[in-house]
């Protein structure tokens, strides 16, 4: 995924910035400087003669001049100077990703009081939970190579998300899936990647693989970037943001329509939706709330964050969260996988 950043310097100044990914200096030799572009990312200048004219890349910008009817040459310096860069192939998000950016989300949840998450490294984060037909293309190739699963995995349809799998299967998934694209698997028994059985694997989080998010990055990327609220884009939930069970029971569901999503309870439980149906969050993030209760780890804790379709709003609060069997596998249950952003 492509992003710009900008800064912009004015020459009568040893250095300024408009914003904080990029600073833009200009040294004593005339060479213009920017420092916080991705290493291998391309960048280009532009510049203008004052902040309300179009910036321009020209790259001969005293070229062709002519002088008036008196003789008189003039042209307009440029004094303030834009420094744009667009990460390289190589570090773009992943197909089917998108980036959370490192930082802090804290505030008040109107339920939870006083938060604070804080996301030291920047993460790629599955923008959808994962679909059947996702799962079945790594399941498929794990147990052809030496991988062994609780459950072979379910869902309601190709694009609807994958549900009925285990903790323990689904950091087994992330494993395949991290050798299936020559990724270091994150998950290790005795050293091993984990593959078989029912074990409480190590996580190394500086591996390049797959895994689960932990809960706290689970929550702050539900967030979105929008602090103290009850879901991800507000204090209120209905219909026509999520798949829940909606109730008069809680003040915070003014959903018009009660019970069951009407547009998915076809067909028999479960009463999934396909992945993306509703809007994305800040972040990009579809399905933050409802649809399958996502699995993430605290510590060694397994827990599920989310919601789901089955279960009223109080779950798919984003300060939400319950502990999880990790032998635990139903039809409540899906999973969305991260990736460093290195």
């Amino acid at each position: 995924m492509k992003k710009s950043m900008m800064a912009l310097l004015a020459l009568c100044c040893a250095a300024g910035a408009m914003a904080a990914e990029i600073v833009v200096s200009m040294e004593s030799n005339g060479v213009l400087r920017a420092e916080g572009l991705e290493p291998g990312s391309s960048f280009t200048v532009e510049w203008a003669s004052c902040l309300t004219n179009a910036f321009t890349n020209n790259p001969a910008p005293f070229a062709g001049l002519t002088a008036d009817s008196n003789g008189v040459g003039s042209v307009a310096i440029p004094m303030f100077f834009r420094v744009s860069g667009t990460p390289s192939s190589t570090n773009a998000a992943p197909e089917g990703m998108v980036l959370i950016p490192a930082g802090t989300n804290s505030g008040t949840d109107p339920d939870f009081g006083a938060y604070s998450l804080t996301v030291t490294n920047a993460f790629y984060m599955d923008a959808t939970e994962v679909t059947k037909a996702q799962w079945d293309a790594v399941y498929n190739w794990a147990v052809a190579h030496g991988y062994s699963f609780d459950n072979v995995g379910s869902g309601k349809a190709a694009n609807h998300p994958v549900h009925t799998v285990s903790w323990y299967d689904v950091v087994k998934w992330c494993n395949a899936r991290s050798e299936m694209e020559g990724r270091t698997p994150c998950y290790t028994v005795s050293g091993s990647p984990y593959k078989t059985g029912q074990s409480a694997p190590v996580c190394n989080f500086e591996a390049d693989g797959f895994r689960l998010p932990t809960s706290d990055e689970w929550e702050y990327a539900a967030r979105g970037g929008l602090q103290g609220k009850r879901f991800p884009w507000g204090d209120t939930i209905t219909h026509s943001q999520a798949n829940y069970y909606s109730s008069s029971s809680y003040s915070y569901d003014t959903s018009s329509t009660r019970g069951y999503h009407s547009s998915y309870a076809t067909g028999g439980d479960p009463y999934t939706s396909p992945a993306g149906d509703f809007a994305a969050n800040g972040y990009g993030l579809y399905d933050m709330t409802g649809n399958v209760w996502e699995c993430c780890y605290a510590g060694s804790d397994r827990v599920v964050r989310g919601g789901c379709c089955v279960n009223d709003a109080s779950g798919a609060r984003c300060g939400f969260v319950i502990g999880l069997s990790p032998v635990y596998s139903d039809c409540d249950v899906g999973f969305r996988s991260v990736l460093p952003a290195k």
